[in-house]
């Protein structure tokens, strides 16, 4: 009976057959050839596994193979075990999987189809047409016996009996329909009291099919005696072959015994040589071996030799170079077993070692006295410690430098604020107890002392920083550097790898060319660099002592990993240590630069946070406004102190930190704003005060002013002695000009100059300084026209009268002002950056205004002695006597006007006033001639207003600096129509 897993027939073609060929790659699914076992023993080649001692020839003989097995379909069906038959038999024997279930198609099995038998039914249809006419032409002879006529005919009854379904080609249990057929379910059915009926029926099948069985196999065995001929002539062969076998072992025999006097006579000796060989080579490795592993157990005590004397590099070294060893040479060493992780633990403790040692190194470092030098405390220590935390990839180290440096910089300002305070003995640290109310107890000399010092201690300090950062930088571009050049060869390495790659194939070609074995040559050559090496590096010979145990330093005692692992290079510090880069830095060039970049920003740091700190203890003191109580002199030193202290840390660190700036401007502006404040303040007093008279100039003022002349913008300095002896001059002298001043308007020149110096001294409030001096400037401009052309004074000062010697005054201290507002622009100019130029054109402005102002006063002047023409010709008759009153009246105002100005304003200023004076005076005359009807006829009116005209005239041009004045009396003339 067939399985249930049983798939259709495949046939089976031979090599010749062309319907099963399959166009596939035949390296894949041909089973490579196995060769028979070789009864000689092999060449020596080194190996010791290789020696066939007593090479047999029935060795594999009694091995059992897939053949062996026999399995009885019946009898499995049948099994004598079981008490009853089973329903679900198939379950019961098989176990629950038994489902239906697809069969895989096979991967090595093609997949046959039509097209596969087209050729072979081309080939045969001309002989099967061939066969058929040959049977219809010669009908088959009865040659049958009887008897086997009607054996035959009873065995076709009786498998005839069997059903036909069991001799169908395609029969196959997994088919639901055939297995239904020939299982009947329909007759089981265990539900309810039918068990006895349903275990008859589940027997009676048995018994059918078991039935059915007997008669398969009686036809098969009736078959088999049909052709029992064969099977002796089978059997008989055999017996043959067993013959030959026999004489084939007994000559295997001989030939065995011959060989083995060939080898014990010619061959024992040499192998002999060969194995004693191979034994000594393997006792050294034994030894070499047992040294390495002895210099292995001396690790842990090296390591804390070494951690004894903080030389953390030097053991991390011998940890990963011992482990590396471990992991390669003597792995699977039973004693060892433990020691890797042991390693491991120990590493952690390294690290936590490091960690700890460098912050203590820091501690020290930067808490040390700051009147020592700043060289690098301990600088061998401080490179080992870097290395060891590079190596270990712990680059969170700058982090606990960067929080040593705050503590240390809190620290330098606390100390040095005590130290001051107990130099003082005003001071009662018992009353005051906190430290900012006593270091505000200071004035500004014991605290400017005090900023000094602190600044001082903080340069040092910053300098102090550098040369350890710059140390440890150092050690970095180190082990960058080594990269780049670890790089470098390994890509030469790989450039003549490749090159010794195309030789090797080159002799190879010729090695096959001239029938040498290849593996004997490669093993020569591969074995003899290889012992070179080993020779070299561990000093390995058969004199050679055996290295001492607890020594891990001696070459022999090293591996060939550990030996290039350990190869350094060398390089120096600024400080002049020289730095030993392994090639175990694991560290990328990217970690690396950024790590670089961390150092400068760190060093950047470190300038930050003295400025911060430094802008703290500036704060703690400006709470009660100390700061903006300063003077000048007070505020410039410290700003200058402060300004200096910015260029040393940006020479120091490279970068300039803008806190303190910013605190500095800060302080600026509201010293700033204070300045301008009390100066404005003071002009406001002085202008309120002012009576708009004629000053006297004191001899420091003059002195000032030619200062000014000789391009030095800037306060003189008081000379004791000197000022004394020179009396006031009545005029200030500019350039070879008079000014006639108020008191008012030479303080306010200081007051300018005081500006200007202050721009100097302070160049970062030049920008607020010219706002504040252009605002002040338009300050005093509209004040003075208030006071003077608006006549406050009159209430002010308590004036009678704005006189015209008052506008002459203020006319002449504007253009005084104005002229020096180039001056002054030039000077803010020179100190502005050129982005800031436009903030120049505030002094555009003010010169314009002050130009106004100075044409309203000449207005003014020629209003007043218009108004008095107005008045006086408007009552002006042509009689006797002459002149007339009126003109001598006119004469006389004019006359008071030219002594009140002519020496307050230069001569051309007072021609061109008059001009106007005298057009204003030709109009109004004008027009009461052309009132009274009195023409240029030579009448006697005529002759009345002529004199009257030329003794205005004379009188006029008798006037100091107004004789070639030009008055063209003419005009005043119509002609009559």
């Amino acid at each position: 009976m067939a399985s249930s897993h049983s798939s259709s027939p495949v046939p089976q073609g031979s090599s010749s057959d062309v319907f099963f060929k399959k166009e596939v790659d035949p390296t894949k699914h041909i089973r490579p050839v196995q060769s028979l076992p070789d009864v000689c023993p092999k060449e020596p080649t080194g190996d010791s596994n290789s020696l066939c001692v007593a090479p047999s020839l029935v060795t594999d003989q009694h091995r059992w193979t897939i053949y062996h097995s026999k399995v009885n379909l019946p009898a499995a069906l049948n099994d004598p075990r079981l008490a009853k038959r089973e329903s679900d038999f198939f379950t019961k024997t098989w176990g629950p999987d038994f489902v239906d279930t697809e069969v895989i198609p096979s991967f090595y099995l093609p997949q046959i189809s039509k097209e596969h038998f087209t050729i072979y039914q081309q080939e045969i249809s001309q002989r099967e047409k061939i066969h058929e006419r040959c049977k219809n032409i010669c009908p088959p002879k009865d040659t049958f016996d009887r008897t086997l006529v009607h054996t035959h005919d009873k065995s076709r009854t009786d498998l005839e009996q069997v059903p036909k379904i069991f001799m169908k080609p395609d029969f196959a249990l997994d088919d639901s329909l055939t297995f239904n057929s020939v299982l009947p379910w329909s007759h089981f059915n265990t539900a309810g009291g039918k068990g006895n009926r349903d275990a008859a029926s589940s027997k009676l099948l048995q018994e059918k099919l078991s039935h059915y069985l007997d008669i398969v196999e009686v036809n098969i065995a009736h078959q088999i005696s049909l052709r029992s001929e064969a099977f002796f002539h089978a059997m008989t062969s055999q017996h043959e072959l067993q013959d030959y076998l026999k004489k084939t072992s007994q000559a295997v025999k001989m030939l065995r015994d011959k060989i083995a006097q060939i080898d014990k006579v010619m061959c024992e000796g040499s192998l002999h040589i060969l194995r004693l060989a191979l034994t000594r080579n393997n006792c050294v490795k034994v030894y070499n071996k047992l040294k390495l592993m002895a210099t292995v157990h001396q690790t842990q005590p090296t390591v804390q030799v070494l951690l004894s004397t903080s030389e953390f590099v030097g053991a991390l070294d011998l940890i990963a170079t011992t482990q590396e060893v471990l992991q390669q040479e003597l792995q699977g060493i039973h004693s060892f077993r433990h020691l890797g992780s042991q390693l491991c633990e120990l590493e952690k403790l390294i690290d936590k070692m490091m960690i700890a040692e460098f912050s203590t190194y820091s501690h020290s470092d930067l808490n040390r006295p700051l009147e020592d030098d700043c060289q690098v405390l301990e600088e061998e220590r401080l490179v080992s410690l870097v290395f060891g935390l590079l190596k270990q990839r712990k680059l969170n180290f700058l982090e606990i430098y960067s929080e040593e440096m705050i503590i240390t910089a809190k620290n330098i300002i606390k100390q040095c604020v005590i130290n001051k305070v107990s130099q003082i003995e005003e001071i009662d640290t018992d009353v005051v107890v906190k430290l900012a109310d006593q270091m505000r107890m200071l004035n500004f000399p014991q605290w400017f002392d005090l900023l000094k010092d602190i600044f001082s201690k903080f340069t040092v300090f910053l300098q102090r920083v550098k040369a350890t950062l710059n140390i440890i930088h150092s050690v970095v571009l180190s082990v960058l550097d080594k990269n780049q050049r670890t790089r470098e060869l390994e890509e030469i390495s790989q450039q003549k790898n490749a090159a010794k790659d195309n030789s090797l194939d080159t002799e190879v070609a010729y090695l096959i060319h001239e029938g040498m074995f290849i593996s004997d040559a490669f093993s020569e050559g591969e074995l003899t660099p290889m012992v070179v090496d080993t020779a070299s590096q561990r000093n390995v010979s058969p004199n050679s002592e055996p290295c001492s145990s607890d020594s891990v330093s001696e070459p022999e005692c090293t591996t060939d990993s550990s030996s290039s692992k350990e190869q350094t290079s060398s390089s120096a510090t600024p400080g002049g240590v020289d730095i030993m880069v392994s090639e175990d830095m694991k560290l990328t060039d990217l970690e690396l630069g950024k790590l670089a970049n961390n150092i400068q920003e760190l060093l950047y740091s470190a300038s930050d946070i003295c400025h911060d700190r430094a802008v703290k203890f500036l704060m703690s003191r400006a709470k009660d406004g100390f700061l903006e109580k300063l003077n000048s002199m007070e505020f410039i030193t410290l700003s200058r102190l402060m300004e200096t202290f910015i260029l040393d840390t940006e020479q120091i660190c490279g970068r300039k930190s803008m806190s303190l700036l910013g605190a500095l401007q800060s302080q600026a502006n509201k010293f700033v704003n204070r300045f301008h404040e009390e100066r404005k303040t003071k002009l406001s007093l002085l202008l309120d005060n002012e009576r708009w008279k004629q000053a006297d100039v004191p001899a420091e003022f003059q002195d000032l002013v030619d200062s000014i002349s000789d391009g030095k913008i800037a306060l003189p300095e008081k000379k004791l002695g000197a000022t004394e002896e020179r009396k006031p001059a009545e005029v200030l002298i500019v350039e070879g000009q008079q000014y006639a001043v108020v008191g008012t308007v030479l303080l306010l020149i200081r007051i300018i100059l005081e500006y200007c110096q202050c721009v100097d001294n302070i160049p970062s409030v030049t920008t607020d300084m010219l706002t504040r001096l252009s605002d002040l400037l338009k300050y005093f401009n509209s004040r003075s026209c208030q006071l003077v052309l608006g006549a406050g004074a009159l209430q002010v000062v308590g004036l009678k009268t704005i006189t015209t010697k008052n506008l002459a005054l203020s006319s002449r201290c504007l253009q005084l002002i104005v002229h020096y507002i180039p001056v002054i622009r030039a000077h803010f100019e020179a100190r502005l950056p050129p982005k800031q130029y436009s903030m120049l054109r505030h002094f555009d402005h003010i010169t314009k205004d002050y130009h106004d102002h100075i044409a309203e006063i000449s207005a003014k002047l020629v209003a007043i002695m218009d108004s008095l023409f107005d008045k006086l010709l408007s009552k002006y008759e042509v009689k006797a006597p002459v002149p007339s009153a009126c003109f001598r009246n006119i004469c006389k105002q004019m006359a008071k006007m030219h002594e009140a100005i002519f020496d307050l304003l230069p001569e051309e200023q007072t021609q061109m006033l008059f001009l106007r004076i005298n057009a204003s005076y030709k109009l109004h005359l004008k027009k009461q001639l052309s009132h009274l009807n009195v023409i240029n006829d030579g009448g006697p009116q005529n002759g009345l207003v002529t004199a009257d005209v030329a003794f205005y005239t004379g009188n006029l041009q008798a006037l100091k600096g107004l004789k070639d004045l030009d008055l063209n009396m003419a005009e005043i003339w119509e002609q009559k129509r």
